[in-house]
C-alpha cells in the first residue's frame, strides 16, 4: 500500500510539472524564415514559429510624382497566432500613402450602424454645395 501511495504521488507530481505553463524566458524555435530585398526597394519576408505564429509581408516602392515629396512604400501582409483563449487570430493589412494602415480581421471591433435619421441628415449635408456645408 505504501508503494502504491508513493507511485500515485509521483504520478500526480509529474502531471503537475507537465501541465505547468511555458516560462516566458524560454526561446521559441523559428520553423521557417525567408527575406528578400531587391535593388529597386521592393521586399518580402515570411516566418513561422514553433508556437504557431506566422507572418508575411510584401512591399513595393512607389516613386514620388513631384520633386518635393519622397518615395513611399506600399505594403501588404498578414499575421496569425493563437489567442490565450485558443482562438486563431488572423490580421490582414495593407498600408500606403493614400489610405494609411488598413487592418482587417474578424477579431477587430466594428462600429454600430448609423441610425437612419442621422444618415439622412448626413446625406442631405453632402448634397449641399461646399460653401453651404458650414
Amino acid at each position: 500500500m505504501k508503494n502504491f501511495a508513493l507511485c500515485l504521488l509521483a504520478t500526480a507530481l509529474m502531471s503537475c510539472c507537465q501541465a505547468a505553463p511555458q516560462k516566458a524566458d524560454e526561446p521559441i524555435a523559428i520553423i521557417s524564415q525567408e527575406s528578400n530585398i531587391e535593388p529597386d526597394g521592393s521586399y518580402n519576408y515570411a516566418y513561422e514559429t514553433a508556437n504557431g505564429i506566422k507572418a508575411e509581408e510584401t512591399g513595393t516602392l512607389k516613386k514620388a510624382t513631384s520633386p518635393d515629396s519622397s518615395d513611399v512604400i506600399i505594403a501588404r501582409g498578414s499575421v496569425s497566432y493563437t489567442s490565450p483563449e485558443g482562438n486563431l487570430i488572423t490580421l490582414n493589412y495593407s498600408a500606403d500613402d493614400e489610405n494609411g494602415f488598413q487592418p482587417q480581421g474578424d477579431h477587430l471591433p466594428t462600429p454600430p450602424p448609423i441610425p437612419p435619421a442621422i444618415q439622412k441628415a448626413l446625406d442631405y449635408l453632402l448634397s449641399l454645395p461646399p460653401a453651404k456645408r458650414r
